[in-house]
């Protein structure tokens, strides 16, 4: 499958391939699932951010289960969307040219319930133990960071806009 950024401009199918493989395998020493790794970063190279469940399974060579896994997750994590094709009952995969804040913000769920947990587990150990210390410490891990993050949430917002006018 051959795609192109402009009229006449040939990619290479083996550099893409490559590509999609290499990053595949630094998303998956992140923790991410290795076939949600290789989905997204074949969604990642594809020009237009959208493929369908058939051009993946072809691209990388998986089965339809394995996309269909894949991509489940990767939309738990907000990192895809799933889309109808006009006229059609084939479903199309999208990744964003936001995913990363998407994906980023949709964290600040978790770690405010795991904050919640911290301060239960607080109060119940006793903040004088050696673990109520540990938690209180974890949880104030969890609020600096999530502090900063929402403002460098909002700076990047601001330099998106400069940067890509949207």
């Amino acid at each position: 499958m051959t795609e192109s950024s402009t009229p006449g401009t040939e990619r290479d199918p083996e550099s893409v391939s490559r590509f999609v493989e290499r990053f595949a395998a630094q998303l998956v020493e992140a923790g991410m699932p290795r076939m949600a790794s290789r989905v997204f970063a074949a969604l990642l190279a594809s020009d237009d951010g959208t493929l369908t469940s058939a051009e993946l399974g072809e691209q990388l060579r998986i089965s339809p289960a394995a996309v269909s896994g894949a991509v489940r997750y990767l939309a738990q994590v907000h990192m895809v969307s799933r889309e109808r094709e006009p006229g059609s009952r084939r479903e199309r995969y999208r990744v964003h040219s936001n995913q990363w804040y998407e994906a980023l913000t949709s964290r600040e769920t978790i770690i405010k319930r795991w904050e919640d947990a911290l301060r239960e587990g607080v109060t119940s150990l006793g903040a004088g133990t050696p673990a109520g210390r540990r938690l209180a410490e974890t949880l104030d891990f969890f609020e600096f960071v999530e502090k900063d993050v929402a403002q460098m949430m909002e700076r990047w917002a601001a330099y998106r806009e400069r940067k890509y006018g949207r």
